[in-house]
């Protein structure tokens, strides 16, 4: 597997093909975004939608978008933020880690996390952080699992959900 930072085209557009295969993987993963509320029909994503929520993830200055690929193939993606907007926080976050729903539990994820956690390690970052929806079971042991620890309780900035912060100091061995 490797990571493939998602690059916009001079005009401002992702390219057909990978916005197509970008917007496979996000509605195979229907269940977290009816968790989620991010799209309105979480079983009728379309395109365009896809392709503005990207828009709007890459606006920011200090985000990347990472697709995952193997043997050709999108596999997932990951949102990372190196700069955090509140100044008091001090680490980078992982946005959104998305795999393939029909390879779930085949250890794409794993292999997607450990490839973020070394980039962010590569950048001179010592810890990271994340936010897990406060409904999301799955995704909290997924995380914990990984040595991921709860931290704090708060509401996230985009729609106010409650969310459990988890931080991993990236240093040491990985408990993975």
């Amino acid at each position: 597997m490797f990571l493939d930072p998602l690059r916009l085209s001079p005009d401002g557009d992702l390219p057909g093909p990978v916005l197509t295969e970008v917007t496979a993987l996000y509605v195979s993963n229907h269940a977290f975004h009816a968790l989620s509320g991010d799209f309105p029909d979480p079983y009728g994503i379309r395109p365009e939608q896809v392709a503005a929520e990207l828009a709007r993830e890459l606006s920011g200055p200090h985000t990347e978008v990472l697709l995952a690929r193997e043997a050709g193939l999108l596999v997932g993606i990951a949102v990372t933020l190196s700069e955090h907007p509140d100044p008091a926080d001090p680490d980078p976050w992982i946005g959104l880690l998305m795999v393939d729903a029909s390879l779930h539990g085949r250890g794409h994820g794993r292999r997607l996390a450990a490839l973020v956690e070394d980039r962010l390690r590569a950048a001179g970052h010592t810890a990271a952080r994340l936010a897990v929806l406060e409904d999301n079971a799955q995704g909290l042991a997924f995380w914990t699992a990984l040595g991921w620890t709860e931290i704090d309780r708060r509401r996230d900035h985009g729609l106010g959900r409650p969310c459990r912060v988890l931080r991993k100091p990236l240093t040491g061995p990985d408990p993975a």
